[in-house]
């Protein structure tokens, strides 16, 4: 039962996170290659060194485990800290990499956030879900601005993910995921905001980076895109509004750039 009180973290407990997660990977990649078809596509965007912000679509729990053993590295993530109200996951999760976050919102958040932002600072990799909550209807919804606030602060590129299959190994509710399924890790190039640093905490210019990466994973996943909050909807709405990409800002190409993979947001 849960006590009502969430474990937070403070930016100096950076290091005690993802202790575990380099043996458990070397582990559980042969494990998860042979349990489902495991496909992983954009692997080469994943910078070999330096921070990144990953952002992806959540439909499952399970969504955690597949990200790191896609793209190869250690990455720190932000997770619910209801998670760590249960004794088996209280010392697992921060070990495998997960800093807690209060979804209240308040001082607790912003600790969480600032956590993200040191292990950013330190050239590791953070990846975030920017709808906040594993999706119930299996659709992409609106994002919440943590993750362009990150952006704009360190100067770390985004990154978007889109993952498909997930959902239907651990739908809402079930605990042990079903075997024998394909699973599809679809990473995107780079997106750059650094450029915009001089705008950051504009409401508008974090919505606008916001709406811009989630056009961007919905490319990747292939999921109906509704411009609302989860907030823990377990049904579709009855007319379900597909939002292409295009209906977003867009990213482009940086000219001249040292890397043709990186791109800028542009801004309407």
């Amino acid at each position: 039962m849960s006590s009502g009180k969430h474990t937070t973290t403070a930016p100096s407990d950076r290091r005690a996170f993802g202790r575990w997660q380099t043996p458990a990977r070397k582990v559980l990649a042969p494990v998860f290659n042979r349990a489902w078809k495991v496909k992983v596509n954009g692997a080469e965007h994943i910078p070999e060194d330096g921070p990144a912000i990953l952002c992806a679509n959540h439909n499952a729990f399970i969504d955690s485990f597949f990200i790191p053993l896609a793209v190869g590295r250690r990455v720190t993530f932000v997770g619910k800290a209801e998670y760590l109200d249960d004794w088996k996951t209280r010392t697992l999760l921060p070990n495998l990499g997960m800093v807690p976050i209060d979804r209240r919102g308040g001082a607790a958040a912003t600790r969480a956030l600032d956590t993200a932002a040191e292990v950013l600072d330190a050239g590791e990799l953070f990846a975030i879900y920017p709808e906040g909550t594993r999706s119930r209807t299996g659709e992409l919804h609106k994002g919440r601005t943590g993750a362009a606030r990150l952006a704009l602060r360190t100067g770390a590129p985004i990154i978007p993910v889109g993952l498909r299959g997930t959902r239907e190994i651990q739908p809402p509710d079930r605990a042990v995921p079903a075997i024998g399924k394909r699973v599809e890790v679809h990473i995107g190039a780079p997106i750059s905001v650094g450029h915009l640093g001089e705008r950051a905490g504009r409401q508008p210019v974090l919505r606008q980076i916001t709406d811009a990466v989630m056009g961007e994973i919905q490319a990747l996943s292939g999921q109906d895109y509704v411009h609302a909050y989860a907030n823990g909807r377990r049904t579709a709405p009855a007319s379900a509004s597909a939002v292409e990409p295009a209906a977003v800002p867009g990213v482009e190409s940086v000219s001249g750039s040292a890397s043709a993979d990186r791109r800028e947001l542009a801004l309407v």
